[in-house]
């Protein structure tokens, strides 16, 4: 009750736009069996035109693996996300990644997260293509997928997610 009063109430619903610019994929077409098969939570994947990844929602950094291949965020509505950058890239152990955030750090929207060398990921990892995933499906009351087929960083709405 004190709560309602006094508390900032979160919001319910949350849209959730690229991280990347890039061409939009389903996640099942995603050459990797864990995230094709959803194994981690639904989403969608982008393979990347750029390296510049940024803050797909205004949230919290609640995660960023030390190699800087993978960031965890959690936006203000509760809805947890998994941005990783390429596949097999953690055998590159942070070489062509530079993060700017840290874990605790609250973002803004289309802020700044990685830069990647996209030629070497090109190069080392079996693909650049990068899954945005939504780790707590259970969470959710439901999860509209856009349609499209581009994507521009902090601009195209992949998502639009509604809280339990």
């Amino acid at each position: 009750m004190f709560k309602k009063w006094f508390g900032k109430q979160q919001p319910k619903e949350e849209t959730i736009t690229a991280p990347l610019d890039g061409t939009i994929m389903r996640l099942e077409d995603v050459p990797d069996p864990v995230f094709a098969q959803k194994m981690m939570g639904d989403g969608i994947a982008i393979d990347p035109a750029d390296g510049d990844v940024v803050a797909p929602v205004d949230g919290e950094i609640i995660q960023l693996f030390p190699t800087k291949h993978a960031i965890g965020l959690r936006s203000e509505a509760g809805v947890e996300l998994l941005i990783h950058v390429g596949i097999d890239t953690v055998s590159m152990n942070g070489e062509g990644f530079t993060a700017y955030v840290r874990a605790g750090d609250r973002v803004k929207r289309g802020d700044r997260l990685l830069s990647v060398d996209l030629p070497l990921v090109r190069e080392k990892a079996k693909s650049a293509v990068t899954p945005i995933i939504i780790t707590n499906g259970d969470a959710l009351e439901s999860l509209e997928k856009k349609a499209g087929t581009s994507a521009a960083k902090g601009e195209t709405v992949l998502f639009h997610v509604k809280m339990k």
